[in-house]
C-alpha cells in the first residue's frame, strides 16, 4: 500500500517571511517621505496606518509632520523679471531729404589772344599789322619806327644798329662805359625824359633812343651809317 502525503498549508511563518514585512514597511516609508512634499496629511497617515512601526518609521513620520507645517516661503516669491535688456525700439526713418543744389561756376571764357599787340614789362603797345614778322621787343620798336614817319627800310637800319647795341635787351648794360638799355644811353637815367619806368620798360627805352636819333641824326639809317664808320653812334 502506497502511503500518501497530503499537501497542506503551513501555519508556521516562513524563514522569508520576516524579509517580506520589513520590504513593505520600507516601502511604505518611502512612499510617505515621497509624497511629503505634495501631501503631508496622507504621507502621516500611510505611516501611522502601519503597524508595530519602527524607528526609522517614526522619524519618517516625524518629517513629514514637520514639512506639512513648515512655511512654504517660496509661495511669496515675486514672479521673475526678465534680466536681458529690452530691445530700443528702432527711431522712426525720417524721410531723407534731397541734396542740396551745388551751383555751378561758370567758366569765363579765355579772351581771344590779340595777335595784333606785345606786352613786355607791364607795357602794352598795338604792333602795327605791317610789323606781323617781328616779335617782343622788334616788333614794339617797328610799330613806335612806323608811327615816328619812317618806312620799314628806316626799321632795318635801327634793327641792325641796337642789335649791335644791344640785341634789343632792356636790361643790357655796359660795365665800361655805364650805357644802358636798348639804345645803350649814356648814362641811362637820360631816359627818364621818357617816363620814370625807362630801367624796365622797353617801349620807354625806345621812344628815348627814337628821340636821339631823330634829334641827332635824322634817321635811323643815318645813325646806323655813323655806327659803321666810327663803331658808335
Amino acid at each position: 500500500m502506497k502511503t500518501t502525503r497530503a499537501k497542506h498549508r503551513s501555519d508556521e511563518p516562513r524563514p522569508g517571511g520576516l524579509r517580506h514585512v520589513v520590504r513593505t514597511r520600507v516601502f511604505v516609508s518611502a512612499a510617505a517621505v515621497l509624497l511629503a512634499v505634495g501631501s503631508a496629511s496622507s504621507a502621516s497617515a500611510a505611516i501611522i496606518a502601519t503597524d508595530d512601526p519602527t524607528a526609522q518609521e517614526l522619524r519618517a513620520e516625524e518629517i513629514v509632520a514637520d514639512a506639512g507645517t513648515a512655511d512654504r516661503q517660496w509661495d511669496d516669491v515675486d514672479t521673475m523679471t526678465s534680466i536681458l535688456p529690452e530691445k530700443a525700439e528702432a527711431a522712426p526713418e525720417t524721410a531723407q531729404s534731397d541734396p542740396a543744389e551745388v551751383p555751378v561756376e561758370e567758366e569765363e571764357e579765355a579772351p581771344a589772344e590779340d595777335t595784333a599787340s606785345e606786352e613786355s614789362s607791364g607795357s602794352s603797345v598795338d604792333i602795327s599789322a605791317e610789323c606781323s614778322d617781328y616779335s617782343g621787343n622788334q616788333a614794339i620798336g617797328c610799330t613806335m619806327t612806323l608811327d615816328a614817319g619812317w618806312d620799314m627800310g628806316e626799321f632795318q637800319c635801327l634793327v641792325d644798329l641796337w642789335n649791335r647795341e644791344s640785341g634789343w635787351d632792356e636790361t643790357a648794360y655796359n660795365s665800361g662805359s655805364g650805357a644802358y638799355g636798348i639804345p645803350q644811353s649814356l648814362p641811362g637815367d637820360k631816359m627818364a625824359a621818357n617816363g620814370d619806368d625807362w630801367e624796365t620798360n622797353p617801349a620807354t627805352q625806345i621812344a628815348w633812343g627814337l628821340d636821339y636819333i631823330d634829334g641827332r641824326y635824322g634817321s635811323p639809317c643815318s645813325a646806323w651809317s655813323h655806327s659803321e664808320s666810327n663803331g658808335w653812334y
